[in-house]
């Protein structure tokens, strides 16, 4: 037997596994694959139970440091330290609280015990399921960068067909040239032939003129030189020459397709138990939003003109009046930390930059109501019509509408019309635009060219009212985060719309949502007036 498994305590049952629970009614000790066998026994009665909280033991006391054969009996809970009664008596401790040792022992034990159980219950399961999802991607990974392989193995086939057409073309072409500039000068060659085949006749008939002396051939005789002397034109053809252009090898692998850089994102889990870590008096009377300006610092607005800047020990920071004198639908920051806000009485979008106000967006025939800044500092602004018969979302650059989102494919309305118009709106950081649509009971999420990627009309579990949902946000994760006030709660959701979890932390009517970037959460609570900054990652 191995030396170091000599002090491991082993099952009583197959003696070979190490004991992990005992049953209190056979007095048996188990492992915990035969846990199941023992109680497989119906004709006993069996209590299973963890083994280290029913074993007997003998305490063993520390020896104390100062006195060596004094052990220790107490406990200071001022030093934080076990004490012998010696120790006591000399003074040193005088007016410190002492408790047993054994009851120190006993309540440490019990939370030694606690958090055993949070280890092996909770925690390490979480990272069990970590690994094993860690291992699966790995998996997908060789198979994912094998087909990225052969896509490029598959690419450069096709160049290869399509480089050896190019070279069968050129070369046919080549071919083609050849035989055309041979027959140029075969031509050539059969006229120069033919010529010199009439020069050798009037040779011959010359030199019979001359041996005969027949006067009738001399007098007949007539000079073909100045023909001859006129040589036939020569034909000159130029060799063709097949370019050979420097290949560049950026644009080479422009065409031929690059590889995108590895992006890499960090997931935060979500905490099994949400913190609720600061909660801000906003001294309305009625709180409907909230918007970080940073960590710190939050705008709101509530039942009256007033937008407050406020810091997370409640000091008011800055305030604004409305340029109509009438209450805010809507705020937001943009990306320069300026105040946006939507005002209904006169159907106008301003901004404040510097405590000044500018109308940007002045509407006909449409009613703005909650509003947005998006990630390439546009304005997204939900909006009704006058007579309440419509609803959409319009995208703003500057003061030009660029975009109007407003029917599906099928040329229904995305957004419910009529009623309780509550409307609030966020953009993803997968660039989806999601809408709490309250009188539709339903998030409705659509993708950055309007296009419906689905609607969350929320959990199926038990709930006292049914989902409407009010204020949205969404964080660093592509989390989206509704604010479910009739049931007090936060609803959670993935970037595809599937239910992750509840945030509760003691809300009452959350209203409003946004979060910082660090992905803190900032509730506005409508009745309390409040606004919690809640950490859920």
């Amino acid at each position: 037997m191995d030396p170091r498994a000599q002090d491991v305590l082993l099952c009583d049952l197959c003696e070979t596994d190490p004991l992990q629970y005992c049953c209190e009614h056979c007095d048996i000790n188990l492992c915990t694959n035969c846990v199941s066998k023992h109680l497989s026994d119906s004709s006993k009665k069996h209590k299973i139970a963890p083994y280290h909280l029913h074993r007997k033991f003998t305490p063993k006391f520390s020896k104390c440091l100062k006195h060596a054969d004094k052990d220790c009996e107490l406990y200071c809970e001022s030093c934080h330290i076990p004490v012998c009664t010696t120790c006591i008596s000399s003074g040193k401790h005088k007016g410190h609280d002492m408790s047993d040792i054994l009851k120190k022992l006993g309540s440490k034990k019990q939370l030694i015990q606690k958090d055993l159980e949070e280890l092996e219950k909770k925690i390490y399961p979480r990272y069990t399921e970590i690994s094993s999802a860690v291992q699966t991607e790995k998996a997908e990974v060789q198979t994912n960068y094998g087909k990225l392989a052969t896509i490029a193995d598959q690419q450069g086939e096709v160049w290869h067909r399509e480089v050896t057409a190019i070279v069968n073309k050129r070369k046919a072409d080549i071919v083609e040239t050849k035989t055309k500039h041979l027959s140029l000068l075969d031509k050539q060659a059969d006229e120069i032939t033919h010529r010199m085949t009439e020069i050798n006749q009037v040779i011959l008939e010359m030199k019979n003129i001359l041996d005969n002396n027949d006067i009738s051939l001399t007098s007949t005789y007539k000079s073909r030189n100045d023909e001859f002397n006129k040589l036939p034109p020569t034909i000159k053809v130029t060799l063709p020459s097949l370019s050979t252009p420097t290949i560049n090898t950026e644009t080479l692998n422009e065409m031929f397709g690059l590889l995108s850089s590895l992006s890499v994102t960090t997931v935060e889990p979500l905490l099994d138990e949400p913190q609720l870590t600061a909660a801000i008096d906003t001294g309305y009377d009625r709180l409907y939003s909230v918007s970080c300006l940073c960590e710190d610092q939050v705008w709101t607005r509530g039942d009256n003109e007033t937008m407050k800047l406020l810091n997370l020990q409640s000091e008011l920071l800055t305030s604004i009046q409305t340029k109509s004198g009438r209450r805010p639908e809507d705020i937001a920051v943009t990306r320069d930390g300026d105040l946006v806000y939507t005002d209904t009485s006169n159907n106008t979008v301003n901004l404040i930059k510097n405590k000044k106000i500018r109308t940007v967006i002045r509407l006909q025939g449409w009613r703005p109501l909650f509003v947005c800044c998006t990630a390439d500092n546009n304005l997204l602004v939900t909006m009704d019509s006058d007579d309440g018969e419509q609803c959409k979302v319009v995208r703003y650059s500057g003061s030009t509408e660029t975009q109007s989102i407003q029917f599906d494919d099928q040329g229904r309305p995305l957004y419910k019309s009529g009623g309780y118009i509550i409307k609030y709106i966020s953009e993803n950081k997968n660039l989806d635009i999601c809408v709490a649509d309250f009188e539709a009971s339903a998030v409705v999420v659509v993708n950055q060219s309007g296009k419906l990627r689905f609607r969350y009309t929320g959990h199926p579990s038990n709930t006292k009212q049914s989902f409407k949902p009010f204020g949205i946000t969404t964080d660093s994760q592509s989390h989206i985060l509704t604010a479910d006030r009739y049931n007090h709660r936060i609803h959670i959701l993935d970037q595809d719309g599937q239910f992750l979890r509840y945030i509760h932390c003691d809300l009452h009517a959350p209203w409003g949502l946004c979060v910082d970037i660090r992905d803190n959460l900032f509730v506005a609570e409508c009745h309390t007036a409040k606004v919690k900054k809640i950490q859920y990652l």
